[in-house]
């Protein structure tokens, strides 16, 4: 079954403890405007080989993610998430946050500075600490209250929030824990410069390509998706908010040296609609896709759109924020 209570925990960061290699998390602890304490427990070690865990991290993020926090304008403490899109749930596979292909494996401590995760966490954590108007957003399980101190920060009761990192396409024992729209993740707000920090993080053994239950898709190559080295299908602009009685469109390009049949590929939107393609798109070529506006709808609050092959699996996938969307008739450009 999929986590149980999906929960934002949002507040101020007051302390933090670099993970070691006995106690394989770091911990940050975070208050709210009543002073209630939470710890936000972050892996950053695998219990499953390789132990190094994939990060994304951008300390200039723009996502309509953003634009969905934003407006929910969610009090400090624990948030239940329904775990559906249009609403703040994280969904690294649906929801394109980010280009998995940028994440990196990292260890948890080597000697150096700014080479191993507990430094790069430790940074933007640090930065948030010493900036009065930091605000902390932290996605994942919650724990608690328990009916003793809390073991790293002793504050009492102990209560908190961890699995801050993908929680779909997993192995082994953890498969009881994949589920759909619930991912862990950080942002950080710095109010001062309307400057949003985000932290991403997977282990090595997650599959990218997941079913309707979060589960691997068998057979599915591993690791982020796409490669770049064998993405030949681009989605490149789209027409958002076209001019009165023209239909949306998606710019679609072709970037291989053949010929591709678009037979058994869909596009899907965030609340995952779906609209078959048909046709050949010829190589080096670009599909302007007129959207019937019976399936696949874009809509100008921001949104997301993914490419599917024939398998399911995904082959391209972007996002646009209700800033990008503009005027109408004015594409957005990925």
């Amino acid at each position: 079954m999929p986590i149980a209570n999906y929960c934002v925990l949002k507040g101020r960061v007051k302390e933090r403890q670099r993970a070691t290699q006995q106690m394989a998390h770091f911990q940050i602890l975070i208050e709210d405007e009543q002073g209630v304490q939470y710890r936000v427990a972050v892996n950053a070690k695998s219990q499953v080989a390789p132990s190094e865990v994939l990060y994304f991290f951008s300390d200039n993020y723009s996502h309509e993610l953003i634009d969905k926090i934003t407006q929910a304008n969610l009090p400090t403490g624990l948030t239940t998430v329904p775990s559906k899109p249009n609403g703040p749930a994280l969904d690294f596979v649906r929801r394109n946050l980010f280009d998995t292909t940028q994440m990196q494996p990292l260890p948890l401590e080597v000697l150096g500075e700014d080479n191993d995760l507990n430094d790069k966490l430790d940074l933007y954590v640090k930065r948030a600490i010493n900036n009065p108007d930091a605000v902390l957003y932290a996605f994942g399980e919650t724990w608690g209250p328990e009916t003793k101190a809390d073991q790293y920060f002793h504050f009492q009761p102990g209560r908190g929030i961890h699995d801050i990192h993908m929680n779909q396409g997993n192995v082994g024992q953890f498969v009881a824990q994949d589920g759909v729209w619930q991912d862990g993740g950080i942002l950080i707000h710095f109010a001062s410069t309307n400057r949003w920090v985000a932290l991403f993080l997977a282990f090595q053994s997650q599959s990218f390509h997941t079913d309707a239950n979060g589960h691997a898709i068998s057979d599915a190559p591993g690791g982020p998706v796409p490669t770049p080295q064998t993405a030949d299908l681009h989605l490149i602009a789209a027409l958002v908010k076209p001019v009165a009685g023209k239909p949306e469109r998606i710019y679609m390009l072709n970037a291989s040296p053949n010929d591709i049949n678009l037979a058994g590929y869909s596009l899907v939107d965030k609340a995952n609609r779906r609209e078959p393609l048909t046709g050949t798109l010829p190589a080096g070529d670009v599909l302007v896709y007129a959207l019937t506006g019976q399936q696949v709808v874009l809509s100008n609050d921001g949104g997301s759109i993914s490419l599917l092959d024939p398998t399911g699996l995904k082959v391209a996938g972007v996002s646009y924020t209700q800033s990008q969307v503009g005027q109408a008739g004015k594409l957005v450009v990925f």
